[in-house]
């Protein structure tokens, strides 16, 4: 596209001013009133099909229209340590703009075609935005998080058949160069390693000590390795090849820590565009900063935020390359949202406990929105956050097969909390369950299968395997997204349950077949389960239950010793095991996993009522159908009013008075 188009776009995409006092006016005058209720949704689609909004087709074309409209302002920030005045970098619009087409140029030099995949595997830092950026104008980009094991790494760069791996050169105190040289050894396809040296960010004594301290990376490996800061200098700062001529796939993400061939979701440019045209429209406008400590290998972090940030101009700041995870980063949180002016905060419930443990020791009255996703909030978590921030929290739903956003609690609008509030424009949800006639659509207030359709679902082909697409979809257009919940009146959404039975640690998804393989490769272990157990701070921890042979003997340490040598990922270990005289299954002999939770459910919550001193304990957990999984709680002595409620406030799972 050439920039002398862009003018007909800009009228298309029917913009917000950037300007809140201009927006509010353009509100009055074209009685554009936001999203503040399902209404307001139909509203906003009634004015056009998305197709017919004319928006840019390709990443470069997205990219360019963002520098053409704001230029010189603010769009990224990085500091690689969390000292409210450590030093930072900041690239304008211009700059990214720039940046991005020379990655695009390098890559496209190494034979990357726009069909050929270009993995990076980075903590935050402004190199990793113009790896996602240049990554899919080249070719189709592949975020890759740090945090697998170089097995898991390898099997996702064979299965997307990367090319090129974007990664750090060998650092103090982080693994990644290792893990990505091991990787790369294990994925013959990858022809060439770019080497990112975080150096460049320090300064003083750390800039000479680094240097001498640096570990060696003995791993030996095919690939070529070279410099990309100094191969991207080489390259011109515009376009040298042909863009693409329309909508494609544009990204890979995979979908988190399984075993096995890992899966991967197709994004086409026109879903990451839908994330970043929502953000414009209903959210973000030009003079916004965004506090973004989630990772950039993540979909709410690269789509739902960056891609909102290129459509609007708002300005993302990452704090250290580790983001929430990073050294002194909740210590420092609110005199970094001080420093840059912070408007929005993006985090998740795992974050806002740790914060709210912190003092708010600074100047927050730039912050009007925190956007909290991943995870159910506990209610009291979410009271509290917003007395002592004076933050609004709102909620919402995405899920990387329908590249990110569903729904959200319209931030001026009402918000009810525990659900994952209204859908967005342009996005169709229903409600379906199985009958003997097939499945239909559930009524009001029914609970059933989550599906989807939207600009942001890939129909028909939402992973890189054919067969995991396979009764993938209900009326050929709507994602069965696995999860279970219910439609109130009001058209808000609320999340139930999870056909898939991933456990979802503070926003991790883990699935159970890791753990339970790995116990049942055990001897003495006939049958093993693993659910997610409530947990005060991560929302969910795995825990396990087992079945044993036959005469066999073996206590629970030992098995969590054998399980814990044999499961990949630390956050998979399970924090709990309980042998069983005989696990729960059905009529076919699978593990019937709700009777599981409701044990766990059990369990947990008497022992925090036991560890608060309240005087009552639970006597079974019951399945309604409006609300899940229901804690039924009786009196054992004497219960001060609110005791039950302080004591089982920072769980997500409700409870009510048996009786």
């Amino acid at each position: 596209m050439r920039v002398e188009a862009f003018a007909n776009i800009l009228n298309a995409m029917e913009k917000v001013p950037e300007n809140r006092v201009q927006r509010e006016e353009y509100m009055k005058t074209t009685g554009f009133t936001g999203f503040t209720s399902a209404a307001d949704k139909q509203s906003i689609e009634a004015e056009m099909s998305w197709e017919a909004r004319g928006l840019p087709q390709t990443m470069y074309d997205f990219l360019s229209l963002a520098k053409l409209n704001y230029s010189r302002r603010p769009a990224c920030s990085f500091q690689i340590t969390s000292g409210p005045t450590d030093k930072a970098e900041t690239l304008t619009w211009e700059e990214v703009h720039a940046g991005a087409c020379q990655t695009a140029n390098l890559l496209r030099d190494l034979g990357v075609q726009e069909y050929d995949t270009v993995a990076y595997m980075l903590p935050n830092c402004n190199e990793a935005v113009l790896s996602l950026l240049g990554g899919s104008i080249a070719g189709i980009v592949s975020p890759l998080n740090p945090l697998l094991d170089a097995e898991q790494i390898a099997a996702i760069l064979r299965e997307t058949n990367a090319k090129v791996l974007i990664t750090l050169k060998s650092f103090p105190k982080s693994d990644v160069a290792q893990k990505a040289a091991e990787a790369v050894r294990l994925a013959p396809n990858v022809e060439t390693i770019l080497e990112i040296d975080l150096l460049r960010y320090l300064s003083g004594a750390k800039r000479l000590i680094v240097p001498m301290i640096r570990p060696k990376n003995k791993v030996q490996h095919h690939a070529k390795v070279l410099d990309f800061h100094r191969e991207i200098a080489r390259q011109p700062s515009e376009l040298k090849f042909e863009d693409s001529s329309g909508d494609r796939v544009g990204a890979y993400f995979h979908t988190g820590g399984t075993t096995g061939m890992p899966k991967v979701a197709q994004h086409k440019y026109s879903g990451m565009i839908y994330n970043g045209w929502i953000g414009s429209r209903l959210i973000f406008s030009a003079e916004d900063n965004i506090m973004c400590p989630l990772p950039l290998f993540h979909v709410f972090a690269c789509h739902v935020i960056f891609m909102s940030a290129i459509a609007s101009g708002a300005h993302v700041v990452f704090p250290t390359p580790q983001g929430y995870r990073g050294d002194g980063v909740f210590d420092n949180f609110w005199k970094l949202v001080e420093r840059w002016k912070i408007s929005f905060i993006i985090t998740v419930p795992t974050a806002v406990s740790a914060l709210m443990q912190r003092p708010v020791d600074a100047d927050v009255s730039s912050v009007k929105t925190a956007f909290s996703g991943s995870a159910p909030m506990p209610m009291e978590l979410f009271r509290r956050f917003e007395s002592a921030a004076g933050v609004t929290i709102v909620e919402g739903y995405g899920l990387t097969e329908a590249t990110c956003l569903v729904s959200c609690n319209p931030p001026s609008g009402e918000k009810k909390v525990g659900s994952v509030g209204i859908p967005f424009p342009h996005t169709d949800v229903r409600i379906i369950k199985q009958t003997e006639n097939g499945p239909i659509e559930c009524e009001t207030d029914e609970v059933g299968e989550i599906c989807i359709a939207s600009p942001g679902v890939f129909a028909g082909h939402t992973y890189t395997d054919p067969e995991k697409n396979r009764d993938l979809f209900y009326t050929d257009a709507h994602l069965r997204t696995g999860d279970l919940g219910r439609l109130d009146e009001d058209g808000y959404l609320w999340i139930t349950g999870r056909r898939k039975d991933l456990i979802i640690r503070g926003g991790h998804n883990i699935d159970p077949a890791e753990i339970e393989e790995a116990l049942l490769g055990h001897p003495a272990v006939a049958f093993a389960g693993a659910i997610g157990q409530p947990d005060a701070h991560s929302g969910e921890l795995p825990c396990a239950y087992v079945e044993l042979c036959d005469g066999a003997s073996v206590s629970e340490k030992e098995l969590l010793d054998f399980a814990n040598e044999r499961i990949h990922e630390r956050a998979a270990r399970p924090k709990y095991l309980e042998i069983l005289p005989e696990l729960p299954k059905t009529a076919v002999g699978k593990v019937f996993k709700p009777d599981l939770r409701r044990s766990a459910i059990s369990r947990v919550y008497s022992e925090a009522l036991a560890h608060a001193g309240v005087a009552a304990r639970v006597t079974s957990v019951v399945d309604d159908k409006k609300r899940g999984l229901v804690a039924r709680i009786e009196k054992t002595g004497t219960v001060e009013d609110g005791a039950v409620e302080r004591a089982l406030a920072a769980f997500t799972r409700p409870w009510e008075w048996a009786g």
